[in-house]
C-alpha cells in the first residue's frame, strides 16, 4: 500500500518539478549571455564581412569611402581577374596545397604512433619520454639552433624543410595519447590473444576508436600547414616554391601588387586596396569551406583527448 501510495506520488512530484519556473536571476543571466555571445559573433563577424566587401567593391567608391562596409560599394570582379593574373598566386596555391596534403598525412601517422606507444603502460621509460616530450613544448632551442639543424640535414631551399621539422605538435601528440589512453586495455589484449600485432592494433582498433580526436587533430595539423608561413621565409628562396600564405604576405605587408595591377583598366593604386582584399578572401575561404564538414567532432574529440587519463 505504501509502496502503491508512493507511485502514486511520483508522477504529481514530477509535474511539479517540470513546472518550476527559473528565477529572476537564471533570466537575467541568460539574457545577459546572449548578448555577450551577438557581441564577441559580431566583433569576429564584421571584420569578415568588411574585407568580403571590399573584394567585391569597385576600387574608385572603395577609395572614396570612409569606415566599415556594410555592403559592396558597387559591385565589380576586377580585384579578384587580377588577383589569378598572379602567376605567384597559382603557384603558391599548388604548392600549399602539397604541404598541407603531405603534411597532415604524415603529421596524423607520426601523432599516431607516438600516441599508442605514449599510451601503452608496458612500455620502458613511458613516463620519463613523456615528460621530456612535454618539455620541449615550453623550452626549445630557438630560432638560429632550429635554421642551422634543418641546413644541416640538406633540407634548406627544399620543400620538405616545411613540412618534417614540424611534422608532429608536443600538444596535438598529447591530446592523442590521453585519448588512446582512454581505450579500454581489454580490447588490446583480446586483440593480441588473437594474434594481431601492435600494427594492427593501432590502425584496426585504436584509430577507428578514436576517429573524432583523430578528425580534430587533421584539422589542425591542415590549418596549421595552410596558414604557415615564417619557416617558408626561412628556408625558401625560390619563388615558384613560395606557399600561398607566403605570397599573401607579400602582397599584404610589403604592398606587392604590380604583377596584379599591370595592364588593368583602373588605376593601379586604387585596385592595389581592393586586391589586397582579395587576395586575403582567396587565401582564407578554402580552409574554411573544409571546417563545416570536421565540425561535428571538434568538440567530442578535444574533449576526449583533454579529459581522459
Amino acid at each position: 500500500m505504501a509502496n502503491g501510495t508512493a507511485g502514486a506520488r511520483a508522477p504529481r512530484n514530477t509535474r511539479r518539478r517540470s513546472g518550476i519556473r527559473e528565477s529572476l536571476g537564471s533570466r537575467i543571466f541568460d539574457v545577459a549571455d546572449v548578448i555577450i555571445i551577438l557581441i564577441l559573433m559580431l566583433i569576429v563577424l564584421v571584420p569578415l564581412l568588411h574585407v568580403l566587401w571590399a573584394s567585391f567593391s569597385k576600387p574608385a567608391l572603395y577609395a572614396a569611402h570612409e569606415g566599415l562596409l556594410l555592403w559592396p560599394e558597387g559591385f565589380s570582379l576586377e580585384s579578384y581577374k587580377a588577383v589569378f593574373r598572379n602567376r605567384n598566386i597559382l603557384t603558391g596555391y599548388a604548392v600549399t596545397i602539397f604541404v598541407v596534403v603531405l603534411g597532415t598525412t604524415l603529421s596524423i601517422c607520426l601523432t599516431a604512433i607516438a600516441g599508442y606507444v605514449l599510451s601503452r603502460k608496458n612500455v620502458m621509460w613511458n613516463h620519463l619520454i613523456t615528460v621530456l616530450i612535454v618539455f620541449s613544448m615550453y623550452f626549445n632551442g630557438g630560432m638560429i639552433p632550429f635554421f642551422l639543424v634543418v641546413k644541416g640535414i640538406g633540407l634548406n631551399g627544399s620543400l620538405l624543410s616545411l613540412i618534417i621539422p614540424t611534422a608532429v605538435d608536443t600538444y596535438n601528440l598529447i591530446i592523442m595519447r590521453t585519448a588512446m589512453a582512454g581505450v579500454p586495455a581489454e580490447l588490446v589484449e583480446s586483440a593480441k590473444l588473437d594474434g594481431a600485432n601492435d600494427w594492427t592494433v593501432l590502425w584496426k582498433i585504436m584509430v577507428p576508436l578514436v576517429k573524432a580526436t583523430v578528425a580534430v587533430l587533421v584539422l589542425f595539423y591542415a590549418v596549421y600547414n595552410w596558414n604557415a608561413w615564417f619557416n617558408a621565409m626561412l628556408f625558401i628562396h625560390d619563388k615558384a616554391k613560395e606557399p600561398l600564405q607566403l605570397v599573401l604576405r607579400e602582397v599584404l605587408i610589403q604592398n606587392d601588387t604590380s604583377s596584379m595591377t599591370a595592364g588593368s583598366d583602373t588605376d593601379a593604386y586604387l585596385i592595389s586596396e581592393t586586391i589586397q582584399y582579395a587576395t586575403i578572401v582567396v587565401a582564407t575561404v578554402p580552409i574554411l569551406a573544409v571546417y563545416p564538414f570536421i565540425q561535428k567532432y571538434f568538440v567530442k574529440g578535444v574533449m576526449v583527448g583533454a579529459v581522459k587519463g
